[in-house]
């Protein structure tokens, strides 16, 4: 999908102090703020995120991503000599053969043996990408999954250098699809708590499945926005949930996408069937930037994004680039945390 555009990667840069780059979640999760912006507007009102309900009305829908991130990240020795080796479990290509990251790269040439955890996973590295990722074949004795549970650790973005004490602080609590290689991080704000109130008060919750990839970390370095090209992932949006977003627009609901990989899965499966919602698996690479005429949803719930990323070009096409870079502006004003870990923002229109 293209649509003219003059606007430049540096048009979304902001100047954002180190110190507002959240390190650890906060306790309890929905004790994070909330930024409310209209729609229309751009008029900026402060909350906090356990107040969410007084902004959203009944027949409301939110859709959830329900992916859950893999515990991906695995540290093991070379099995001839045990040098260091740093494994990333990128995307399964087939039964325990995985694309990867590692490094120091050098170190895994085709045929080369990997030990994980004491021997409780092993690898050998079968062919070297043009990218320079590998691929590898893994054994171990049952699911590769619960070892990972128990030897891995989770991928954090790069900017968040305090370690996790608890690996389900980076799952939302209803996640439940294991594949993506980052949290679906508008989701991490909701208790299971809130998740009921909010139902009890007519609210819907709808549950879609967006992989996310670590292509989300990947910056835009093409100058004109147009040129840059989106990473690939996989989704699923069920039959329920279909009936669930017509159901809700043919009573006058609004359908709200918690974060941008709910948001790109409903403007995908839109974009695809000409405006319709409709049950679909698949593949997307879309990118919304401003000029996109939304198609699904009529309000988003995001974190504060890195500058010059995807996800803060996708924020300004729903709400406008202007508004969105006041927005940002106040934030950091206002000493709001950003990225992964950070607070929260719902735009809406509020009439």
């Amino acid at each position: 999908m293209t649509f003219v555009t003059d606007l430049k990667t540096s048009d979304f840069n902001y100047d954002l102090p180190e110190e507002l780059i959240a390190q650890t979640p906060v306790e309890p999760r929905n004790a994070s703020r909330l930024m409310v912006i209209d729609r229309e507007t751009g008029d900026i009102t402060h909350d906090h995120f356990y107040n969410l309900c007084k902004y959203l009305r009944k027949g409301d829908t939110l859709i959830v991503n329900d992916s859950r991130v893999l515990p991906a990240r695995i540290y093991g020795e070379k099995a001839d000599n045990g040098t260091f080796i740093e494994f990333l479990l990128l995307e399964q290509r087939e039964n325990m053969v995985w694309e990867i990251l590692c490094r120091p790269g050098k170190k895994a040439k085709i045929g080369t043996k990997f030990i994980f955890g004491g021997g409780k996973l092993t690898a050998e590295i079968l062919d070297v990408l043009e990218d320079g990722n590998r691929i590898a074949k893994f054994s171990c004795d049952g699911s590769i999954y619960t070892v990972l549970d128990e030897i891995g650790q989770m991928p954090l973005p790069p900017y968040i250098k305090e370690k996790l004490e608890n690996n389900e602080r980076y799952q939302t609590v209803y996640s439940n699809e294991v594949g993506s290689a980052a949290a679906p991080t508008a989701g991490l704000h909701f208790t299971t708590e809130q998740l009921e109130e909010i139902q009890a008060a007519g609210i819907n919750i709808g549950k879609v499945t967006l992989h996310v990839g670590l292509g989300t970390f990947r910056p835009v370095k093409e100058e004109n926005i147009a040129e840059h090209k989106m990473h690939t992932e996989h989704y699923d949006l069920p039959p329920e949930t279909a009936e669930l977003i017509n159901r809700t627009k043919a009573n006058g609901g609004r359908v709200i996408a918690v974060g941008t990989t709910s948001c790109r899965t409903l403007e995908s499966v839109a974009t695809k069937f000409q405006g319709e919602i409709r049950p679909d698996e698949g593949n997307t690479d879309i990118f919304i930037y401003p000029g996109y005429e939304f198609k699904a949803i009529d309000g988003l719930i995001t974190n504060f994004h890195l500058p010059e990323s995807t996800l803060i070009m996708l924020v300004s096409a729903f709400l406008g680039k202007d508004k969105t870079m006041a927005a940002y502006k106040c934030a950091v004003e206002e000493k709001y945390r950003f990225f992964s870990f950070g607070d929260a923002m719902i735009i809406i229109d509020e009439r």
